[in-house]
């Protein structure tokens, strides 16, 4: 109520981070499941990002964040601007850095083409597929990337588990999740 400005950090205040995995499930089994003693355990049935309770004026996404973003987020509001955070997907950054698209090259599974870039490149450029870590990018288009998915091999299982890392609650995301359960 007293801040003029809220920007959310991280994939857990921005899509739930990975505990919203149990948004789909029985909250009751999934914690019996997990912990010896489930009855001393007091948790939320669901995970929500903040932006479902408040309004957000910025999201820095990622898990982790990336310093650069902070910076510039922090740079940007004390002189009255607003930040410029990169809105294209984790492919550009790929392509940026010269870093081969481990799907064309290896056939590795990759949620890149519908992730928001932003993380540096971590995963592709150890020839690992992208885990999404910072969520979906604006109009993500992963009923396409699933095709594409399929055409490699990928079975139902794959999809819903590559769609179900640390920003399992973004809408996107969540959604192709849930289309491939079962």
């Amino acid at each position: 109520r007293d801040s003029r400005i809220l920007i959310t950090i991280g994939a857990c205040a921005t899509a739930g981070g990975i505990q919203a995995l149990r948004n789909s499930r029985d909250h009751d089994a999934l914690r019996a499941s997990v912990y010896p003693s489930p009855q001393f355990i007091d948790a939320l049935a669901t995970s929500t990002p903040i932006a479902d309770h408040v309004t957000v004026d910025f999201e820095l996404r990622g898990c982790p964040i990336d310093k650069g973003q902070l910076l510039e987020a922090i740079t940007a509001l004390l002189k009255g601007r607003k930040p410029g955070i990169p809105d294209y997907s984790q492919c550009t950054e790929c392509k940026l850095a010269g870093t081969a698209c481990v799907m064309v090259t290896k056939g590795v599974p990759c949620l890149g083409p519908v992730t928001q870039g932003g993380c540096g490149n971590l995963c592709p450029q150890v020839g690992r597929g992208c885990y999404g870590c910072f969520g979906p990018k604006e109009n993500a288009n992963t009923e396409a990337l699933v095709g594409e998915l399929a055409a490699l091999g990928a079975d139902r299982r794959t999809i819903r588990d590559l769609f179900g890392g640390f920003t399992a609650g973004a809408p996107a995301f969540a959604a192709e999740r849930e289309r491939h359960d079962g």
